[in-house]
């Protein structure tokens, strides 16, 4: 069995298992309808066009909904709009609004709500770290780079219950998109009356399932069902109590203490003993996410030599790595794309799958080729952020350069601030980096990759890329994953990075809770939870 398969079926096997384990099982529910929902660090920001910390987007979530929700399964749902069409040339969407939908002060929920978020999210003076969210939209990028006004954005509202997008070329993936926070309404009135507090607890209007209504800072917030919500019949719990337990070994006391009923993480490399300890309650699901090398490609020594790019990919031993160091469900990574993503096959290298003796080999030639050997090693400083599962990674990876090359690594860790500045200012050659998917397509970690696309780290620029990239957003929906896929095996041969392991999510959830799902998007709406 290659690897590739056997990814497919470990994809397979967890999102089965952890569908069975959230079932109903007809049990009565729980008369104190509270969550206890650990939720890492303290939020950054309950503003949905801010918030850019994964706590604060698991809150979004329960309180706004969007135009696109997530199905259990990860895929794009009807969330505030009922329904929505696209043009035959792919560049307009309409979105038709459900009926009756209402703010949390009973107010209606109109389409204008939606052009001023997005409005909002665009505009300069906002500084929302996601405003290239809705790069696609027309005239989105002149905006947020200063060069038209917010309101030139392609998005009207004709009626209350008609939303129209125009796009500045065709885009498949817009919809997966939309379900992310950024693009979540905002409540006009409370903004406009409270500027600086409008999404505080307490004084925040929202239109999803639950209504923030307390924030103790270093403790909690709780959320309060919103008895305006569209679906509010079928939310069963009153309330959810997100607790902020940043260190996730002191968030598994809290949850054998029995004081929470889901955790947020694990602690990292704890999997066997948290399998043993609970092996109904751990649930581990493959998530959309990457852990990654990253190689400037305009600087030495990495502009210069592929052969050399591609000798260090091929001498990191993946599944040691996953084994033996992170011990924690990881899955190998042989490209960039991860295993779940829809409506696509992810690619590999075109070694993934050869003996390791005949990669060892290459690896060696390449790295002669490239103009080095033990009288004239290698040198490089890698750079990573301070966390003990990075230096973990960092000491593993650089002792396999070392062991296969003869390569010299110093290893530097710093806050990730300092890090990302440093990269910024080009002053990195090798350093770590990671990705989660903001939408459930391949295009949202490809785009990634995009020659000038702001977040492009390695700065890797290839106009075959671009081109395949650019071909597939225009192609019929049934062509348009054979496009994609192209465009990875071509950054898998130019490597600009060197993919090292995909992410697993892990939550530990108490048996009185009904209804957990999980899904490579790592989203569980609370709304569809109870206790029992």
């Amino acid at each position: 069995m290659n690897r590739r398969h056997a990814a497919s079926l470990l994809l397979a096997s967890a999102i089965a298992l952890a569908t069975q384990s959230g079932c109903d099982s007809g049990a009565p529910a729980a008369a104190a309808q509270e969550l206890r929902r650990g939720n890492g660090s303290e939020p950054d920001s309950l503003d949905p066009q801010l918030a850019r910390m994964e706590s604060a987007l698991t809150i979004l979530r329960d309180a706004y909904e969007g135009l696109v929700a997530l199905a259990p399964d990860g895929s794009a749902a009807p969330g505030a709009a009922a329904s929505w069409s696209v043009s035959e040339d792919g560049r307009r969407y309409t979105f038709r609004l459900r009926p009756g939908a209402r703010w949390s002060n009973g107010e209606p929920v109109v389409a204008q709500d939606f052009v001023f978020a997005w409005r909002r999210l665009v505009d300069p003076a906002t500084a929302s770290q996601y405003a290239l969210m809705l790069e696609p939209v027309v005239n989105a990028v002149a905006i947020v780079n200063g060069r038209e006004r917010p309101e030139a954005l392609g998005v009207t509202a004709p009626d209350d219950a008609t939303l129209i997008v125009e796009l500045d070329r065709p885009a498949a993936y817009f919809p997966a998109l939309l379900s992310h926070p950024s693009s979540f309404p905002v409540h006009r009135p409370t903004l406009a009356a409270r500027p600086q507090d409008f999404s505080r607890p307490g004084v925040a209007v929202t239109n999803g399932a639950f209504v923030p209504a307390e924030w103790q800072i270093g403790s909690h917030i709780i959320a309060r069902r919103n008895p305006h919500y569209r679906d509010a019949a079928q939310v069963a719990l009153a309330a959810v109590r997100y607790v902020h337990v940043a260190d996730p070994v002191a968030e598994l006391t809290r949850f054998r203490a029995g004081e929470l009923d889901v955790t947020s993480s694990t602690p990292p490399g704890e999997l066997a003993r948290l399998q043993q300890e609970w092996p109904g309650q751990l649930q581990v699901t493959p998530q959309l996410g990457v852990h990654y090398y990253g190689l400037a490609l305009d600087q030495p020594p990495f502009a210069e030599s592929v052969a050399l790019r591609r000798a260090l990919a091929l001498a990191v031993d993946r599944e040691r790595l996953v084994a033996q160091v992170l011990r924690d469900g990881e899955q190998p990574a042989y490209g960039w794309v991860p295993p779940g993503v829809a409506h696509y096959a992810p690619q590999a290298f075109d070694w993934a799958d050869w003996p390791r003796e005949r990669q060892l080999a290459e690896a060696r030639r390449l790295y002669a080729e490239a103009g080095y050997s033990a009288g004239s090693p290698l040198l490089l400083e890698l750079r990573y952020g301070r966390n003990p599962v990075q230096e973990r990674v960092a000491l593993a990876v650089t002792a396999m350069w070392r062991d296969v090359l003869g390569v010299h690594t110093e290893l530097r860790a710093e806050d990730f601030r300092v890090l990302r500045q440093a990269i910024d200012a080009r002053e990195v050659p090798l350093f770590r980096g990671s990705w989660l998917g903001d939408y459930n397509d391949a295009y949202s970690f490809l785009q990634v990759l995009q020659g000038g696309f702001g977040i492009n780290l390695p700065r890797y620029a290839s106009a075959v890329y671009d081109a395949a990239l650019a071909a597939a957003n225009a192609a019929p929906a049934e062509q348009r994953p054979e496009l994609l896929a192209a465009a990875e095996r071509q950054l898998l041969d130019d490597v600009p990075l060197i993919p090292l392991y995909f992410v697993t999510a892990k939550h530990l959830v108490a048996p009185r809770v009904q209804g957990w799902y999980g899904n490579v998007m790592n989203v569980t709406y609370s709304r569809d939870l109870k206790l029992r």
